[in-house]
C-alpha cells in the first residue's frame, strides 16, 4: 500500500447520480469509485455521498466503502435530498465528480459554508457535448421559460438541464484543482490528467478459461466480438454490424453486456440485426472478467464526436486487462491508450472493420500475443496503481 504522505485524511467524494441507472449501474466499477480505490491505497479514508435520481444506490462489491445516497427524482425532490448530502459532507477535503449542479454545485454551495476545506473537481465528461456542445443556447421565451419553470415535468426543474450545465462550467476554476482523464478534457479545463485504471488484481485472465467461460454463457459455438458497456449511437456498434453484414459469417457475433440504461436504442439495433447480435444482461463489476474472458475480440468502434472524443472508454481496459486483441478506432485518446498493442481503424468504417476482422481471425496467434502486451501495458499504465501514483502527487498541493 501507498502510504499517505500526512496525516490521515478524509475525502468526500461527491458523485452526481449514485442510483443504479448513474455511477452504480456496474456496481463500482465507473469513475468515482475507480477514483475511491486509488485514494484508499494511499492511505485516505473515502466516502461517497450523492443524490440517486428515483432509486437507492446498489450494492457494489467493497462492503468497507462508505456510500451515502439520497434519492429524488428527476423533476422534484432535489433541493432535499442536496441538502442531506450537504450536511452528510465531513471530509478534510471535498472532490466532486462531473461538473454538474448535482455533484459540483452542492461542492460549491458547501465550499461557501466551509471555505477552510480544499475542493477539488474531476470531469470525466464534456456535459454539454450530449446537447450540442458550445452551440447549445436556451430559448427564455417568457411562455417556454413558465412551462420550463412551473410545471410538474417542466425541463428547468431537472438540475442537470443544459442551461445549467453552462452556467456551471464557467464555475469551474473555483474548484482549488482540477483531474481529467483525457487529452480532450484537459484541452479544454487545464488540470491534472489522471486516466482511468482497472483493477488489474480483479481483472486477471489467468484465473478463467475463455473455452469454460463461453460454455458458460451459451457462446461456444461462435466467434466472439464483445462490447461490454451500453450501446449508444456514437460508439459505434452500427458499424460493427455492418461489417457483419459484409462478413456474413454466421460463426461471428456481436454480444453487448448490459444494454441501454438511458433509451431503446439497443432495441432499434435488435430490431435491425438480430441474427448477429448476442446480448448479455448488466453484470456486477466482479463477474465481468469472466464475461470478458469469454471474448476473442474486443471491440470499441467509437465515431468521431466530442462525446466520444472526450470519453475514456472503460470497455478499453477491460479488454487490456484481461489479455484480449482489441480492435478500436482512432477517436480520441485511444491510440494512445492502446499504443501498438491493438488493432485501429478510422471511425466510421464498417468496410475497415470488416477487412480487420478477418485479418484478426486469420491471424489469431498474432492477435492472441498484441492482447498478451496490452494487459502488460495495462498493468503499467492505466492500474488502480498508476491513478494512486498520480494522486500522490495531486492531494498534497491542496
Amino acid at each position: 500500500m501507498i502510504e499517505a504522505e500526512a496525516r490521515k485524511l478524509k475525502i468526500s467524494l461527491i458523485v452526481s447520480d449514485l442510483s443504479a441507472s448513474g455511477a452504480g449501474r456496474w456496481g463500482g466499477g465507473v469513475r468515482p469509485f475507480l477514483l475511491a480505490q486509488a485514494l484508499r491505497k494511499l492511505g485516505y479514508e473515502v466516502e461517497l455521498l450523492g443524490v440517486a435520481f428515483g432509486e437507492e444506490a446498489p450494492q457494489v462489491a467493497d462492503a468497507e466503502l462508505l456510500i451515502a445516497s439520497f434519492p429524488c427524482q428527476y423533476h422534484s425532490g432535489f433541493w432535499r435530498a442536496a441538502s442531506k448530502v450537504l450536511k452528510g459532507i465531513d471530509g478534510d477535503i471535498v472532490y466532486a465528480v462531473k461538473l454538474k449542479p448535482t455533484s459540483f454545485g452542492i461542492a460549491l454551495v458547501n465550499q461557501l459554508c466551509n471555505r477552510r476545506r480544499p475542493l477539488l473537481l474531476d470531469i470525466d465528461d464534456w456535459e454539454l457535448s450530449w446537447h450540442g456542445g458550445d452551440d447549445w443556447r436556451y430559448d427564455f421565451n417568457p411562455k417556454q421559460l413558465a412551462r420550463d419553470l412551473f410545471t410538474p415535468q417542466g425541463a428547468l426543474r431537472h438540475p442537470d438541464h443544459p442551461l445549467y450545465l453552462k452556467w456551471i462550467e464557467s464555475l469551474s476554476t473555483r474548484s482549488d484543482l482540477i483531474t481529467v482523464h483525457n487529452q480532450f478534457l484537459q484541452q479544454r479545463f487545464g488540470g491534472v490528467c489522471i486516466p482511468n485504471g482497472k483493477d488489474v488484481a480483479l481483472f486477471e485472465p489467468t484465473k478463467y478459461d475463455s473455452e469454460v467461460c463461453r460454455a458458460k454463457y451459451g457462446l461456444s459455438d461462435y466467434k466472439i466480438l464483445m462490447f461490454p458497456g451500453a450501446p449508444r449511437p456514437y460508439k459505434g456498434l452500427e458499424d460493427v454490424l455492418q461489417a457483419l453484414d459484409q462478413l456474413n459469417r454466421p460463426d461471428l457475433k456481436l454480444v453487448i453486456v448490459g444494454g441501454s440504461p438511458y433509451d431503446d436504442y439497443d432495441q432499434q439495433l435488435q430490431k435491425k440485426w438480430s441474427k448477429w447480435i448476442i446480448q448479455l444482461p448488466r453484470a456486477p463489476v466482479a463477474l465481468m472478467p469472466e464475461i470478458v474472458a469469454a471474448a476473442h475480440v474486443i471491440v470499441v468502434p467509437q465515431r468521431d464526436s466530442p462525446a466520444a472524443r472526450a470519453q475514456f472508454p472503460l470497455k478499453l481496459t477491460d479488454g487490456m486487462a484481461m489479455a484480449k486483441p482489441i480492435l478500436a478506432t482512432r477517436v480520441g485518446d485511444i491510440p494512445n491508450i492502446l499504443g501498438e498493442t491493438g488493432y485501429l481503424v478510422d471511425p466510421n468504417s464498417p468496410q475497415q472493420l470488416a477487412t480487420t476482422i478477418e485479418y484478426i481471425f486469420n491471424n489469431f496467434h498474432e492477435a492472441i500475443f498484441k492482447g498478451i502486451t496490452a494487459r502488460k501495458r495495462c498493468v503499467n499504465y492505466y492500474s488502480i496503481d498508476s491513478m494512486a501514483q498520480i494522486l500522490a502527487g495531486v492531494i498534497p498541493q491542496v
